[in-house]
């Protein structure tokens, strides 16, 4: 059940059963970050919230997030991300998009990093007028996905650690999964935990579970989860 709750004037986030996307707006269009799991009518969602020419930005392109992307045709991904686009049966076009480029939406700009770990071409999306970043699934305080094909939790450290560069451009952070939102202070218990499980020093905070068919290791820290290979 798609629930719509606005955060203030210009920006809202609609939850779709367990996954959220957000819909921002500037003075001359509107972005939507990401469309949900179960949202082929995302587009028409936003639509009804504003008039404003709308474009797509997404995170990352695991299934979840881009239920919606055909309605739209074309847009913004880092290119990193056309391997799991495609193997996820995304259709559309790929606008490449990079660490450090700005989406202007009209007295509202958003800064785009690269953070690669999750997915391969995971980025986050820094609203720099509300000191906001849109973390993808890389900074939750819910069970964070690095089981599969192209995840790497080496990359994963180095990312979140890259993200000091610009700590001084967010202060809340607004996850596509968990609690909404979480404070920056997230990220170093996130390097840490993570850090843990590559040393392997995680032992007592890990279980075999099973997610979606696969036999997975879930590390329970009492401020986010990593689901891991056997």
């Amino acid at each position: 059940m798609k629930e719509v709750i606005k955060i203030n004037e210009n920006t809202w986030r609609i939850e779709d059963d367990g996954v959220r996307f957000y819909l921002l707006c500037g003075n001359q269009k509107a972005a939507l970050v990401d469309t949900g799991m179960n949202c082929p009518d995302a587009k028409q969602i936003a639509e009804g919230l504003t008039k404003l020419p709308l474009i797509l930005i997404n995170t990352h392109a695991d299934p979840d997030h881009i239920s919606g992307n055909s309605a739209f045709g074309e847009f913004y991904m880092s290119p990193n991300e056309e391997e799991n686009l495609h193997g996820n049966n995304g259709q559309g076009k790929i606008l490449p998009i990079h660490e450090g480029d700005i989406i202007d939406l009209g007295d509202r700009e958003l800064l785009i990093i690269d953070i690669p770990g999750h997915t391969p071409g995971s980025v986050g999306v820094i609203d720099k007028k509300n000191h906001v970043l849109i973390s993808g699934d890389s900074i939750q305080d819910g069970k964070i996905f690095m089981f599969g094909p192209a995840r790497n939790l080496n990359q994963y450290i180095e990312s979140l650690k890259h993200l000091s560069k610009y700590e001084d451009l967010f202060d809340e952070i607004y996850p596509m999964h968990g609690t909404f939102p979480v404070h920056k202070d997230l990220i170093p218990k996130l390097i840490q935990g993570a850090q843990s499980i590559v040393d392997g020093n995680a032992q007592e905070y890990a279980k075999p579970v099973n997610v979606f068919g696969n036999e997975v290791i879930l590390y329970n820290f009492d401020y986010a989860g990593f689901l891991c290979e056997k």
